[in-house]
């Protein structure tokens, strides 16, 4: 299993305009807040995101928080891409 399974959504409510956002760093202090500026600088709307990080052995220090957030942008970007008419999933 993953070291560290960090969550980010934001989502509004169609009926009254609510917007709902919230992270879970899952122990990796500081990247869940991250993720959600990302998700807010985007911008993203109606959209979960679940980057996974493995330690291997190898201390990133902080260039961990750009591999992190590399990954939701190049992930969301693609999702971004898709025909309409096909199934949307991050």
């Amino acid at each position: 299993s993953a070291t560290h399974n960090i969550l980010v959504y934001r989502f509004v409510d169609e009926t009254t305009g609510s917007l709902y956002q919230d992270f879970d760093d899952d122990g990796e202090a500081a990247a869940g807040k991250r993720l959600l500026h990302l998700l807010k600088m985007l911008p993203a709307e109606n959209v979960a995101v679940v980057v996974s990080r493995w330690f291997g052995g190898i201390h990133l220090g902080p260039d961990r928080f750009k591999h992190i957030n590399n990954a939701a942008r190049e992930a969301f970007l693609e999702w971004k891409n898709l025909d309409d008419g096909e199934e949307k999933r991050l």
